[in-house]
């Protein structure tokens, strides 16, 4: 993957308070031939780069979806199930439509140097296998249809990984999307326990991990679709029942096991080049006693930026989730989460409002001082250069 440098200039100091002129002007800016935009103006949509939106009912957008990408300040979508049916992948040809004539593309090249390169719009789906797949038509050719226990059972499990990864790519570009949060490096403990019971984990060593889940993460990035690995630094260890989408979790292992178990597929994974990383919502007071690793700056800088050395885009499981009720809501989250280090923020309640209310507490946080500016440009240089290889059509 490329790696252009990034000169985006100190934004914060040039901005003016008060409400956006952006969502104004919705339907004059057209791309790369629409008008000049103000420094307040960018802020809002650059902030809209790190926002992956969601939406109820089915797949077509509903049109204040449609109205802010337009306007540039959407950076992506999330796919669930009630937005899978036989109008998802035009659907998704709408809103890929309503970005390319958006300031964002034009605004994210000139920021991150990408010269003339495309610079595709999000659209995420989990698409593990077994019980956790978004597009499930098995006689659509939908895969990969196994779980990944089964696939790190498998008498040739890099073999069942790759078979997994290809399908999953290939059914992810036939719907409209171009990434997977997929797979899950998660190790688990005791049969039966949370990502064991699910039949969401490869294995429960650290090596049968690997052996699975990178030819799976290849095989994906092969064929045209980014790869997530996730839980960072790892859920294996959560008893059955331990789910951060209803309740907190806390889990109490020694810096060394986190590090030469749940850590350790993390190290092939970047070595192999895989696009994105999504962190946990669990605390683990070996790394940090109070935060949830998506929240802790020592979980995401410490240790996966800087002990790991993973250069690719960070992403958040949901904000929504049960585990951060104590954190505000999910505007509050969001803000805590860039600053510890997240790049796109996974605003996945089914509603556009989140999304937006995301988006302007970013702007917001950067006014105030809250969010460090050169951060925030790091993070932008990070999802620009992911987006200029993601497909664009």
């Amino acid at each position: 993957m490329r790696r252009p440098s990034i000169s985006i200039l100190a934004l914060v100091g040039a901005l003016i308070l008060g409400h956006s002129r952006s969502e104004a002007a919705a339907d004059e800016n057209q791309g790369d031939g629409g008008k000049a935009l103000s420094a307040d103006e960018e802020l809002e949509i650059l902030a809209g780069q790190h926002v992956v939106y969601s939406y109820p009912n089915s797949s077509a957008p509903p049109e204040e979806l449609l109205r802010l990408t337009r306007a540039g300040l959407v950076g992506g979508v999330v796919l669930f199930r009630e937005n899978v049916d036989n109008g998802t992948a035009e659907a998704m040809k709408a809103l890929k439509a309503a970005y390319a004539i958006s300031p964002a593309p034009a605004l994210l090249r000139a920021k991150a140097d990408l010269g003339d390169a495309g610079v595709g719009f999000i659209v995420a789906v989990d698409q593990e296998g077994g019980q956790v797949r978004r597009f499930t038509d098995v006689a659509a050719g939908d895969g990969p249809e196994q779980s990944a226990k089964e696939i790190g059972a498998a008498p040739d499990p890099g073999q069942a990984g790759a078979e997994a990864g290809r399908q999953a790519a290939e059914t992810l570009l036939r719907h409209g999307a171009n990434v997977n949060l997929a797979p899950v490096l998660d190790v688990f403990r005791s049969p039966g326990d949370f990502s064991d019971g699910f039949k969401r984990s490869f294995g429960n060593t650290s090596a049968r991990v690997v052996a699975a889940a990178v030819p799976f993460l290849d095989a994906q990035q092969a064929a045209g679709v980014a790869a997530t690995v996730k839980h960072f630094p790892g859920l294996g260890a959560a008893p059955a029942g331990a789910n951060t989408d209803d309740e907190s979790v806390t889990l109490d292992l020694s810096a060394e096991e986190l590090r030469t178990v749940d850590m350790a597929p993390y190290g092939d994974a970047l070595a192999a080049g895989v696009d994105l990383v999504m962190t946990s919502w669990a605390v683990y007071p070996a790394l940090d006693p109070e935060l949830p690793a998506g929240l802790s700056g020592r979980c995401v800088r410490d240790e996966l930026r800087e002990r790991l050395g993973f250069r690719g885009v960070t992403v958040t499981d949901a904000l929504e989730a049960g585990s951060l009720a104590a954190f505000g809501d999910t505007a509050a989250v969001a803000v805590l989460a860039a600053r510890a280090g997240m790049d796109l923020l996974l605003a996945s309640s089914r509603d556009v409002g989140q999304g937006d209310a995301v988006r302007r507490a970013l702007v917001q946080a950067l006014r105030d001082g809250e969010l460090d500016s050169r951060d925030f440009e790091d993070a932008t240089r990070r999802i620009a250069v992911l987006r200029s290889n993601l497909t664009v059509e």
